[in-house]
């Protein structure tokens, strides 16, 4: 990112500016992934929830110096035809605010004070991680209390660039800065589906075709929360990062989004049938039978059957097994004449019900002991209940069998009932490594799936609790997410974006 200085320039215009406004939100911090991503829980299991490291990134692309939307960089904010003031913050005894004008999707800082008093504004396009710097910095000349600068656009429309502003002073002769949090003009973030998705996309780094701060298989998840957001939004804005990421990704590993994780191949798969139920372009339906036919190649009949978790042949585990199904039965479900997918489905599902991986609770656990083929205990993470709703959605949507959705809705009332799963009736995960903020996405995008399947759709109350605490508790100023929907906010990153982008696309 370019760390561009934007010529100063003076406007000689008085303004008023309110006080109160919350506090700033820090700034969240990367993650790097390895072979795991930063934060990684040291309970969890060393086989089951892991991060592959990624194709090399290659550079974000930098934004010119002046942006041109709908207008240029420098435009006098007298112009503006509506404007909205999004926060004010003090420093000594000057005001510092953040304006926007909505229309033309553009952002100016103003400082109420005295002569000598400096003003700027700071742009970001990767959600505050860096950012461009004193963006229309000016001075308070003599004779004025108040002073502003020229408007900037929060995004660049031909970069890709999908921004934050953020406004900046400091008082004549002190060293004392004061900066408001990062926000954005509600273009593309009209309601909480949109905004959350934006916030998602300034994670997206056009370069890649990835997510800055996450790894592989939860990129896979990024994405599918995007493209479902076109779908039940409308808004179609980031469309792009389809082909973009597909286009730079396609090759890398073993080719076809295919590795040597089957959890992770079924993930990009299930993204690139979203992806061809959205655009109808045959490549993603045929790269997503690409892959659920490697994947098959893994089912063998230690411990009765089943697929493996990893090429290493270690681990029989439920989140492989599961998302297993629901790719065969959805491929079933978008083929005309298929027999070989459903048959896959149906067996995967059977063997699944079998294994003794769902517990006398009905919660499912992580896996089987590879010794005795039995439950091991370990943890019923929210993705391993989630899934399964999905996959028995789309095996009734297959052969219209009502026992999968009678099984489903069993399944989902233990899920959503459990003390242990919904401390306080609100959905958390007990870990903090760096895949756990993904788990939650994918069991809201599993239950949704599951509560539009059954016509008195009764998840409804449940969703909208998630995300009406979720957008109330845990929501930035910039509408990123953390991973406790119950609060507090204090950092998020592309896992736990997408994971409330789910649930929003779930809750309506």
């Amino acid at each position: 990112m370019l760390n561009t200085v934007v010529p100063a320039s003076l406007l000689l215009s008085l303004l008023v500016v309110p006080t109160g406004a919350p506090p700033p939100v820090p700034a969240p911090a990367p993650a790097a992934c390895d072979s795991y991503c930063d934060d990684r829980d040291p309970a969890l299991p060393p086989s089951a929830h892991r991060s592959p490291t990624r194709p090399d990134p290659t550079t974000r692309p930098g934004t010119s110096a002046v942006i041109c939307n709908l207008q240029c960089d420098g435009r006098d904010p007298a112009l503006s035809t509506g404007q909205r003031i999004a926060q004010t913050v003090t420093v000594g005894t000057r005001r510092v605010a953040l304006h926007f004008d909505g229309t033309e999707t553009m952002g100016w800082a103003v400082i109420t004070g005295g002569a000598g008093d400096s003003v700027w504004l700071d742009r970001s396009f990767d959600a505050g991680v860096t950012w461009q710097p004193k963006l229309g910095s000016t001075t308070t000349p003599s004779g004025y209390g108040d002073w502003r600068t020229l408007m900037h656009n929060v995004d660049d429309w031909a970069g890709l660039g999908v921004g934050l502003l953020r406004a900046c002073g400091q008082p004549a002769g002190s060293p004392a800065i004061a900066c408001t949090s990062w926000y954005r003009t509600t273009w593309n973030a009209g309601d909480r589906r949109t905004a959350a998705a934006t916030a998602l996309m300034q994670r997206y780094n056009p370069g890649t075709g990835l997510f800055d701060t996450t790894g592989w298989w939860n990129a896979a998840n990024a994405l599918h929360a995007v493209i479902d957001n076109a779908r039940v939004s409308g808004m179609g804005s980031y469309r792009y990062a389809i082909a973009r990421t597909y286009d730079l990704n396609r090759t890398a590993w073993a080719g076809n989004f295919v590795n040597d994780y089957n959890d992770d191949v079924a993930w990009w798969g299930l993204t690139w049938l979203a992806a061809y139920d959205l655009t109808g372009e045959r490549r993603y339906l045929d790269t997503a039978r690409a892959g659920a036919d490697h994947i098959h190649r893994f089912w063998d009949s230690t411990c009765g059957g089943g697929i493996w978790w990893s090429a290493g042949r270690t681990y029989k585990n439920a989140i492989a097994n599961s998302l297993y199904v629901q790719l065969n039965a959805a491929l079933h479900n978008r083929l005309t004449g298929d027999a070989t997918y459903v048959q896959r489905a149906r067996d995967g599902w059977r063997w699944f019900e079998g294994s003794g991986m769902v517990n006398a609770s009905n919660l499912v656990n992580d896996g089987l002991v590879t010794s005795t083929c039995r439950n091991n205990g370990q943890t019923p993470w929210s993705y391993n209940q989630g899934v399964p709703l999905a996959a028995l959605t789309e095996l009734h949507r297959a052969t219209g069998d009502q026992a999968y959705l009678a099984r489903a809705r069993v399944l989902a009332d233990a899920s959503t009932t459990s003390a242990a799963l919904n401390p306080g009736g609100i959905l958390f995960d007990d870990g903090g490594g760096g895949d756990v903020p993904s788990f939650k996405g994918a069991f809201a995008r599993g239950l949704g799936r599951l509560n539009r399947a059954l016509t008195d759709h009764p998840y409804t109350a449940y969703l909208a609790r998630q995300a009406d605490t979720a957008h109330a508790r845990d929501r930035s100023s910039s509408d990123s997410y953390d991973q406790p929907w119950a609060g507090p906010f204090q950092r998020s990153d592309a896992a736990r974006q997408h994971s409330a982008v789910d649930l929003m696309n779930a809750a309506g």
